[in-house]
């Protein structure tokens, strides 16, 4: 494993003990991954208050409840990227029994389908979970509380029956269809429905006004385990983590999971510092943008994210009800890294020549009265205004056919380049997504017509 600074481990093991400390959370583990693994955790507090003073570790289970979400949206990307259904579905195709005409796939990954919370049955009073029968046929006596898209709502409900089209089109239950394509996989042993036995944290409720906790339930959720219903460790999350960061194609394609993390919708409308992709929270915090999801169950909050720039997740397993929020402290860790100890910069290499055909498209054309420089990099075509900041991606360019390129990348992705040359081959202009790039700074008043 390779290990953070001394100096920031000491900075991350007193970010963790100072939470437990002011939050009053009996049992807490941080941690951190990075490069592809777990590099650093800290437990505090106790593990179980019947043994105080041992604090829970990496190999804790603590229930990660919503989290379970953003497993089931891969496998449902998985299964569109397999052709077995399209985004843009309405549930009926899958699930013919709903009665609710029109609610998407993409609307219900991302919270703007407007269906009701929480199934039907008050489940969280009761504490009575519909099996997956009573899950279709609560379904269909379920509320559309608001009009799709209009506004982001938060949906126990819709990722419950996100679940039951994960199993209807694998043939199989909802974890044994995650535990083949993900779990397996990645190697996550320890992420299970409820706890599998082994090391793991009790969960409570600390009251506000006294210091005892009360030790809280471990439910069985049935049919709503795909919204909620699993239990994991800081180093099987790490590998979720490191597989967010940089996703392998034996689970999910990078452009996928790159799809994943656009904004569907946005949930803070006041600041625009929470959006939903396809069933990721995108929480900016700063300058840095972080990709995760909470998770609270009775007993265990907690949290995962991952700055995927530059691979670096934290993680936050706290055994209280009442706990602080844990995405504060999961981002808290990776920027807590991200500043004391920053990964290397990639090193400078020489590129491959230059092809024939772009000798004379390279340097600066001017389209809209703008700049651009034209260069190649690794061979590969780029363009970037001089004026971009230095965290803006250039736009990268593919060649499709003779003096024809397609942006792969950055500004005008997926539009055409075309490169008009004179008798002798010099080029005299280019077409980019249709606006005219020359040499010259021109008006549009000025384009010879």
């Amino acid at each position: 494993m390779t290990e953070l600074a001394a100096q920031t481990q000491t900075a991350l093991t007193r970010l963790v003990a100072d939470r437990q400390a002011t939050g009053r959370v009996p049992g807490l583990v941080g941690a951190v991954a990075r490069a592809g693994s777990l590099v650093w955790s800290h437990g505090a507090g106790s593990a179980d208050l019947d043994t105080p003073g041992v604090p829970p570790t990496a190999d804790s289970q603590f229930l990660i409840a919503s989290q379970s979400k953003t497993l089931t949206a891969v496998a449902v990307l998985a299964l569109r990227d397999e052709g077995k259904l399209s985004l843009d579905d309405p549930l009926e195709t899958h699930v013919p029994e709903s009665k609710h005409g029109g609610v998407t796939l993409r609307q219900m990954l991302s919270h703007a389908s407007g269906m009701q919370r929480e199934p039907v049955g008050d489940v969280w009073d009761l504490m009575k979970f519909p099996d997956r029968d009573e899950l279709v046929a609560g379904w269909n006596d379920a509320e559309r509380v608001g009009k799709p898209h209009h506004r982001f709502h938060y949906s126990n409900l819709v990722y419950s029956l996100l679940g039951e089209v994960v199993a209807r089109l694998d043939g199989k239950p909802w974890y044994d269809a995650i535990k083949a394509r993900i779990l397996d996989p990645l190697e996550m042993r320890r992420t299970t429905v409820g706890m599998d036995g082994g090391p793991a944290a009790t969960g409570y409720y600390v009251p506000p006004f006294t210091d005892v906790p009360v030790q809280e339930p471990l439910l069985d959720i049935k049919a709503m385990a795909a919204c909620g219903g699993l239990a994991s460790t800081a180093e099987d999350l790490a590998k979720w983590a490191m597989f967010i960061a940089n996703p392998v194609s034996e689970v999910l394609s990078k452009d996928t999971l790159d799809e994943m993390c656009q904004v569907q919708i946005m949930a803070d409308t006041a600041r625009w510092q929470l959006a939903f992709g396809l069933g990721f929270m995108l929480f900016r915090r700063g300058d840095n943008l972080f990709v995760g999801h909470d998770g609270g169950m009775p007993g265990h909050i907690t949290s995962t994210f991952v700055h995927r720039e530059s691979g670096t997740a934290g993680i936050c397993l706290q055994s209280s009800t009442s706990a602080p929020a844990p995405s504060l402290l999961a981002t808290d860790l990776i920027t807590k890294v991200l500043d004391l100890d920053p990964l290397p910069a990639d090193p400078w290499l020489p590129g491959t020549p230059v092809p024939a055909e772009l000798t004379g498209v390279l340097g600066t054309w001017w389209t809209e009265g703008s700049p651009f420089n034209f260069t190649v990099k690794a061979g590969v075509l780029q363009a970037k205004s001089p004026a971009a900041a230095d965290w803006q991606a250039p736009a990268v360019f593919d060649r499709i056919a003779e003096d024809t390129y397609r942006t792969t990348s950055g500004r005008e992705t997926g539009e055409l380049l075309t490169i008009t040359r004179s008798p002798d081959g010099t080029p005299t202009k280019l077409h980019w997504a249709t606006y005219l790039c020359t040499r010259e700074p021109l008006a549009f008043a000025d384009i010879p017509q």
